[in-house]
């Protein structure tokens, strides 16, 4: 009787142990399945790959440089001069007239004044009033631009490129084709935004007006004696 209970105990022991083998070497097995699994999701590196460079004090990428645009020169804002003398006209001011009279008159800067209200333009050498005549000037297709301009071109015999017509003494103020020229100053003609004058008024304009000389085109403007001309 004891020995058959020390059979069975023997036994069930054996049986444990196998199963605790069996166990063991199952989860063994799992854990080298996950393993593997695990390294198969991870990239694995060359064993030969260099390592990358650690860049210190990194800064921002420069910014793009584009070229400047070009900007017209400015005239100059602080060389002013005053007027000192306004021609005596005692004759009628009407279209077609005009007056000069530089006698005596310094050498000095040459500025042009333009009033487009009172259809008037006067030439001014060093503060003194040289010339002034009626004119002609832009309509409402094409108006005349209000401004302070630099004489830019000078054309004795130009012809407009735009139109085909004769612009003589022609003064050139913008890039897109106004000007100072000679025309048939006539009342109620216009200009395709040019300054018309007098033929001969021109002339002697063209004569002592240099490249860079100040037109000043107001509106409504006139000039008096003491007032400072920019």
């Amino acid at each position: 009787m004891v020995e058959k209970i020390a059979y069975r105990v023997s036994a069930s022991v054996l049986l444990l142990a196998a199963l605790a083998i069996l166990a063991m070497l199952v989860m063994g097995l799992t854990r080298a399945d996950a393993e593997s699994a695990s390294g198969r999701s991870k990239p694995v590196a060359a064993e030969n790959a260099a390592p990358e460079p650690v860049v210190e004090n990194a800064s921002l990428p420069e910014p793009m440089v584009t070229e400047p645009l070009e900007i017209a020169e400015t005239l100059p804002l602080n060389d002013t001069f005053v007027v000192k003398r306004i021609l005596q006209i005692d004759e009628p001011f009407v279209h077609g007239y005009y007056k000069w009279d530089d006698e005596g008159v310094p050498e000095g800067e040459l500025v042009v004044t333009v009033d487009l209200k009172a259809e008037s333009i006067s030439v001014f050498r060093a503060g003194y009033e040289i010339g002034a005549a009626v004119i002609t000037f832009g309509d409402s297709e094409k108006p005349t631009p209000t401004g302070v301009f630099p004489i830019t071109q000078k054309s004795k015999d130009h012809v407009s490129n735009i139109y085909g017509s004769p612009m003589p003494y022609m003064m050139r103020l913008t890039n897109d084709g106004v000007a100072i020229h000679a025309s048939d100053v006539k009342w109620g003609w216009g200009t395709r935004g040019c300054i018309g004058v007098p033929l001969e008024f021109a002339r002697r304009l063209f004569e002592q007006a240099t490249l860079g000389d100040r037109v000043i085109v107001t509106n409504g403007k006139m000039m008096n004696i003491g007032d400072a001309i920019l």
